[in-house]
């Protein structure tokens, strides 16, 4: 992709060219994030969601514990169920 430039507003606005648009695939009221990466500043799409929202859609509900005794009664009723006969 060729450099293209952009004009800083004097509220500190920027458009992004319709070059990087396209090639970032963002429309108006998309997120991108800015980096500071080896001296350089890096703008990309920003992720939908962060790690935190993905972390409390996981674990919402906590798992239920479980002793090592209950642990070992399950695999071996898996292990029984898996190689029983048939």
């Amino acid at each position: 992709m060729q450099p293209v430039e952009s004009r800083i507003t004097s509220k500190g606005q920027v458009s992004i060219p319709a070059a990087v648009r396209r090639r970032l695939d963002v429309t108006p009221g998309a997120r991108v994030e800015w980096l500071e990466r080896d001296g350089e500043v890096v703008i990309r799409r920003a992720s939908r969601f962060s790690s935190a929202d993905i972390h409390a859609a996981v674990f919402a509900v906590p798992p239920n514990a479980a002793s090592v005794v209950d642990m070992d009664a399950g695999i071996r009723a898996h292990l029984k169920k898996k190689h029983a006969r048939r």
